[in-house]
Parts: C-alpha cells; structure tokens; sequence
C-alpha cells in the first residue's frame, strides 16, 4: 500500500519520506501510537522504500521493490505479522544471528517486529545489544501500541515516532467508502476510538452493535420477561467486545442510573474472569440493569 493511500498520519509519513530522500535514516525506529491505526502499513511501506534501489517512487519497479510486493525480498524480515503471538528469546535470538549478514538484493536490510511489547524481558535485552551496536546497513523498525511495556534501556536506543489516532470525519468517511458501513452511529464512532484495524474487525458485528443499541434505548421501557429477549446479543466467544460497546452506550445517555450500570457490567466481566457459569451471570446482569433503570422509573 502506497503512503499516500494509508489514512491519517500525514507528518509521521513526511518525516518518514523525508529520512529516505535525504538519506539520513537511522539504525532504529520505535513505532508508537494506538492499535489499528496503520503503523504496520506505514512501516511496511518504509521499509520497500528504504530498500528500494531505484527512485524510490510509488511507481519504481526496480528489483527490490517488485520483490518486495511478492513477498520474497531476502532483505526484509517481519517478526509477529500475525500479532497475537509472544516474542521469546529464541526468536530474537535467530534474528540477531542473521543480522550481520550482509543484503543481497539492496544496500540495508530491514527488520520489523510487529507488536514488539510482546518481548519477554529476555528477548528483549538479547535484541539490545544489536540496537547498541547495529552493522551499518541494518535499519529495525519496532511497533507497539504500549510502549510502557518496553525496558527503557530499548526505548532510549530508538528514535521515537508518534502515531495519531485518526480523526472521526476521516474515519467516518472511510467506514462508508471502503468498509460499505450503511451507517455510522456517533456510539460506534466512540468505541473504534480513531483506529481503523477497529472498525474493520467490527464488520461481523454490526447487527449485534445495532441490537446492543436498541437494548439500552429500551431497557427503561420492557417488562422482565422481554428483557431476556435481548440475552442472544451476549455472545460468549466476543463477550468483551460487547461488553466495551455496551459502555459506550450506556455513557452516552449520561443519566446517573446508566452509569450505575456500568459497574454491573465491570462487575460481571470480573466474575466470568474467575470462570463464574456463563448463563447464570448474564442473567445476573440483566436483572441488576433492568431493576436500576425500573426502580429509578418508578421513583418519578
């Protein structure tokens, strides 16, 4: 993906461009800012353009960029593309084995490493070293979206670039454009919360989003045995998906007994932690929820 496609981030991706026109890139780079909003893509994007040996255009086809675009560019390595995994110390390890191999196709090699506050504290210090000392030609792109999970001894050897998160009316824009999104509740803008790896995952969940809606619009207004009509949209696979937009929902009516029920919400998250029947304190939930916002009707 080219950095003129990639939303939001403007100065982080001149800053960027400019380090690779003007030659004076560094050995490395710590990725910062919130989950879903486009630093793998900027440093992907960074790394075909440091390793391009042609003019480092959008359009150059020299070798290294259409090897890159194949995925078979023997210059670039990516280290947790799938995200979810922990970076343990023998895979630091192989890395900072290979580093002092020298390119083959282009002048550097780059090595990303995906959600890198998934180190352990040893794979961690083993990757020390190389940013203490790097070979000439190595540029390391690190990405996190906690970096207080990094040891500050790896923070102090990386040249820092913050991300932003990206502005609603970008989002918005892009949610009806490129995700086909037939509308955009000002509640769901809330909770994608400027990130767009967000709102792509809540593809699948929109219908649930819209009855989690109509749920706390009605919740003042159905009788008890209605109420556990609405029990379908607990789906126990993505529970705390919906329990962080039911929050959200629940904040925005700003009404002392929605908030109220927000600490039934924490409350019932923290028991299905200590592996509480699932069934029972859903039910549970729905009972507090709807006495809350009963009693408080009844009071006027």
């Amino acid at each position: 993906m080219k950095f003129k496609d990639i939303i939001g981030n403007d100065e982080s991706k001149e800053y960027l461009q400019k380090c690779i026109k003007q030659n004076t890139v560094l050995h490395s780079y710590l990725f910062v800012g919130t989950e879903g909003i486009g630093k793998a893509l900027i440093a992907k994007e960074t790394a075909k353009k440091i390793l391009c040996i042609g003019n480092k255009e959008d359009d150059c086809n020299c070798k290294s960029c259409l090897m890159f675009e194949n995925n078979n560019n023997p210059d670039f390595t990516i280290i947790n593309d799938e995200e979810n995994d922990v970076i343990k110390i023998e895979t630091i390890r192989t890395m900072t084995e290979k580093v002092y191999e020298k390119p083959i196709v282009s002048n550097k090699k780059v090595y990303i490493i995906n959600n890198c506050d998934k180190m352990t504290v040893e794979a961690q210090n083993c990757l020390l070293k190389t940013l203490e000392e790097p070979p000439e030609f190595i540029v390391i792109i690190l990405i996190t979206s906690n970096a207080n999970l990094l040891l500050n001894t790896i923070k102090s050897r990386c040249m820092t670039v913050k991300f932003n998160n990206i502005p609603n009316e970008e989002l918005l824009k892009y949610c009806l454009q490129k995700l086909n999104y037939s509308d955009v509740s000002e509640n769901l803008l809330k909770t994608f919360d400027g990130s767009i790896g967000r709102a792509v995952k809540a593809i699948d969940f929109k219908e649930n989003y819209k009855e989690i809606e109509a749920f706390v619009d009605e919740l003042n207004n159905i009788s008890i045995i209605d109420l556990f009509n609405y029990k379908k949209i607990f789906e126990k696979d993505s529970i705390n998906d919906i329990f962080d937009y039911l929050i959200v929902c629940l904040y925005s009516k700003k009404e002392i007994q929605y908030l109220n029920c927000i600490a039934y919400i924490n409350e019932c998250a923290l028991r299905l932690k200590s592996y509480s029947n699932f069934d029972m304190t859903i039910d549970n939930l729905l009972i507090k929820m709807w006495e809350e916002l009963n009693e408080n009707s009844n009071r006027h």
